[in-house]
Formats: C-alpha cells, sequence, structure tokens
C-alpha cells in the first residue's frame, strides 16, 4: 500500500548521484555490500550458537 515504487527510486538515486558524485558511487555500493555481508556472517554465527546452546541443553 505505501511502498516505494519506480519514480521514488529514481528520484532518490538522482539525489543520491547530486550529493556524492558519480566518482563515489562504486566505493559507496562496495561499502554497503561489505557491511551487509558482515551483518549477515555475524546473525548466521550468532544463530549457530543459539543452535548448538540449544541442543546442548536437550543433551542434558
Amino acid at each position: 500500500m505505501f511502498g516505494i515504487g519506480m519514480p521514488e527510486l529514481i528520484i532518490i538515486l538522482v539525489i543520491i548521484l547530486i550529493i556524492f558524485g558519480a566518482g563515489k558511487l562504486p566505493e559507496i555500493g562496495a561499502g554497503m555490500g561489505k557491511a551487509i555481508r558482515n551483518f549477515r556472517g555475524d546473525s548466521d554465527e550468532e544463530e549457530k550458537k543459539e543452535s548448538d546452546k540449544i541442543e546442548d541443553e536437550k543433551k542434558s
């Protein structure tokens, strides 16, 4: 109902392009990609620790 459509995404992209410039966009994209990968890795690690803890409690 209140989703972001294509025109809104284009406007946001143009604003980002004006603020940061075309040269900085690859750096920003790479930084965001690394941040997302780190977040996923950390959340997977926490999930594994939690499941291991539950399994250890079941064995006891």
